[in-house]
């Protein structure tokens, strides 16, 4: 059974950088896509961003230029460094295997991790 543990979550001021953690359990993240998705208070969970090994990284309009996703496949875990966060960015964030365009994989979702920006 694959599990997602996400972790790095924390309250900052706009402006400031974060990144996130995704330790997989259960199934290698080699050769397989991944992503970040994040769910706001009283929003549906929406992609964030998304890639693969063979494939380049896409993002949200709303976090291009600002978030990277990447990956540390001998510590099977997937990353997410935030920068320039607003509070637009205020949500509870996600990892799951899967591509940009076939989105998460599994059903079954970690807990996630809170992100809090406000001045």
């Amino acid at each position: 059974q694959v599990h997602f543990m996400e972790s790095g979550g924390t309250s900052v001021e706009p402006g400031a950088s974060l990144t996130l953690s995704c330790t997989v359990t259960g199934r290698s993240v080699r050769g397989v896509a991944c992503g970040w998705y994040r769910q706001g208070e009283g929003q549906a969970r929406e992609t964030v961003a998304a890639e693969g090994n063979l494939w380049g990284a896409s993002y949200a309009a709303s976090v291009e230029g600002r978030f990277t996703i990447f990956r540390d496949n001998a510590a099977n875990t997937v990353f997410l460094k935030m920068t320039n966060l607003t509070v637009e960015d205020t949500a509870r964030y996600y990892c799951n295997m899967g591509s940009w365009g076939d989105g998460p994989l599994y059903a079954s979702w970690g807990r996630g991790t809170l992100v809090t920006v406000s001045a």
